[in-house]
């Protein structure tokens, strides 16, 4: 049987998985690229590598001068499904060489793909299979994001790929909103032709915020996927950051929030209020925290720019947005920022909006004992907080990292928040480190979370650093209590007392360690381990190098 026909009921989702047989030469895909000669190629192959169900490759050149177009030139005197569009200005954002794409494409169905991205094999037939079995308008799934040259892989938006299925129309699923990307989707090239559905022209950062906004305000079926259809390249060192990496200038949150900020009027005006209050929902608990825990890595002009403009952004929510989910960090950031003209409690911030977010002391309570921010901002309550489920909460736990020759020590400290870790009862942690490189793990184990002072509870844990081997750990936690109860937590750096200060450590394996503890930048806790005489020297050299600039 296949999924979710469009004989059943219009309001109906099915899980099941697709079994046709993808039609040979249905889609188009358009990759998109700008002085990219280094990876184009690559994405065209990737593109051309899906086999017969591909009729054609449309490489749009936005007016480079790197010899990209020319390369690309080559490869099509070699493939006749691989068309170069080369545009006579460069357009200086990514919106017009797609609706380039759009207009030039020929096949049933489009994709877009990235000059510096690739589609991973089987990722169009799988999306193909889906859209044409459930006769959908629109088909998406998973984006791996990877990055380089580390290769670590996070899944974009896991929760709506996590089985087959199909939507009879988007507000069956507002988490939709979430997945502003237009590149792990494939559409029906009349739909968007119909609707009118394009890119905003021009240099208009956050381009796919406004174009998804445009999908899903048309009301399609939708097939979801499990299957990776896409691998989002993130190259954190490259010499020219990607719009979603270069936060540094207010500019860019300025053009977030217009971009947001449109996407919502879109969908209200198309009548989707519930994916329009679902977007502004998403606003507050990606957007707003995402930049919130980076506040503390710009200078003082920057954080009163981003405060006074996401203020008066955040002045246009009514009362319904503000009900959805009150306890949410998202939520409690926005409403600390209507309350405070100017920017404060940077670090508490951090933390906040940190993924999974924790609420640091001090925990502040009016007269009358309701719990709020701080002494004098009682007007944001946290009493969500005294009803809320143990697994939501922002439980704070802070760790501190004790190198030695042969065992080290971890020790990790519990605080209480409004009696409500107590009433839980905190039995356990359990404890690994994740590899950022390769997400390899190590070191994981369990250890008793005991009484260590007044609202406190703490662990201590052996820790062997020469075990892990070089490379940059991140330290993950879950924290079990005794009524059943589970949360997965980071912890806290804590600082001073030469806490985060690097040590040479005198080790069997290696001969030498160099360990530093340190803060990343949403305040967890992390370690730098270089191994052995060659690994210290290469790190004092690049330190020297850093110093010398």
């Amino acid at each position: 049987m296949l999924p979710d026909s469009p004989a059943q009921s219009e309001n109906s989702e099915n899980t099941q998985t697709p079994q046709n047989t993808p039609r040979t030469g249905a889609v188009g895909v358009v990759v998109i690229g700008y002085n990219d000669r280094a990876h184009v190629a690559d994405a065209v192959r990737s593109a051309l590598a899906q086999g017969p169900s591909v009729a054609e490759v449309l490489a749009v050149d936005d007016r480079s001068t790197d010899g990209s177009a020319e390369s690309l030139d080559r490869m099509a005197a070699g493939d006749a499904r691989l068309r170069v569009i080369r545009r006579d200005v460069n357009s200086g954002g990514c919106g017009s060489p797609r609706n380039t794409g759009i207009d030039a494409v020929t096949a049933p169905y489009v994709m877009f793909l990235d000059s510096d991205d690739v589609l991973p094999p089987g990722a169009v037939d799988a999306l193909l299979t889906a859209a044409e079995g459930a006769g959908a308008a629109v088909a998406s799934g998973l984006c791996v994001r990877r990055e380089l040259p580390s290769g670590r892989e996070q899944l974009w938006q896991e929760p709506l790929y996590t089985a087959h299925s199909v939507l009879a129309r988007p507000a069956q699923r507002p988490l939709l909103v979430h997945d502003t990307l237009c590149v792990n989707k494939l559409y029906r090239t009349d739909f968007l032709r119909e609707h009118g559905i394009r890119f905003p022209e021009g240099r208009f950062l956050y381009e796919d915020f406004v174009f998804t906004a445009r999908v899903l305000a048309a009301d399609p079926r939708i097939a979801l996927v499990p299957d990776r259809v896409y691998v989002w390249h993130v190259r954190r060192a490259a010499e020219r950051l990607s719009l979603s990496l270069d936060r540094g200038h207010i500019d860019n949150w300025e053009a977030r929030t217009r971009a947001c900020a449109l996407a919502y009027d879109i969908l209200l005006a198309a009548g989707q209020k519930e994916l329009a209050r679902a977007a502004r929902a998403k606003f507050l608990d990606h957007d707003v925290r995402m930049y919130a825990r980076e506040l503390g890595l710009r200078d003082a002009e920057y954080r009163r720019a981003w405060w006074t403009h996401t203020r008066a952004y955040l002045g246009r929510y009514d009362a319904a947005d503000w009900e959805q989910d009150p306890g949410s960090p998202g939520r409690l950031l926005g409403r600390l920022l209507l309350e405070s003209p100017e920017p404060r409690d940077l670090p508490r911030l951090r933390d906040l909006a940190a993924r999974p977010g924790r609420l640091l002391p001090p925990y502040a309570r009016t007269p009358d004992g309701a719990p709020v921010w701080s002494a004098d901002l009682p007007q944001v309550s946290l009493a969500p907080f005294l009803t809320d489920p143990v697994e939501t909460l922002p439980l704070a736990l802070d760790a501190e990292v004790r190198p030695r020759a042969g065992t080290g020590s971890l020790t990790l400290r519990l605080h209480e928040l409004y009696g409500r870790v107590a009433q839980a009862g905190p039995r356990e942690v359990e404890v690994r480190w994740e590899s950022r490189d390769d997400a390899r793990t190590r070191g994981r184990t369990t250890a008793a979370l005991a009484p260590a002072g007044p609202d406190l509870w703490a662990a201590e844990l052996p820790l062997d650093v020469g075990a892990f081997g070089a490379g940059v750990w991140d330290l993950r936690l879950a924290v079990r209590f005794t009524d059943g109860a589970e949360r997965e937590v980071t912890a806290a750096a804590r600082a001073g007392a030469g806490r985060l200060r690097r040590r040479a450590v005198p080790d069997l394996r290696h001969g030498v360690l160099l360990v530093q503890p340190y803060a990343t930048h949403s305040g967890a806790l992390a370690l730098r381990v270089a191994t052995g005489v060659r690994g210290l020297a290469r790190i004092l050299r690049g330190r020297l190098r850093r110093l010398l600039r």
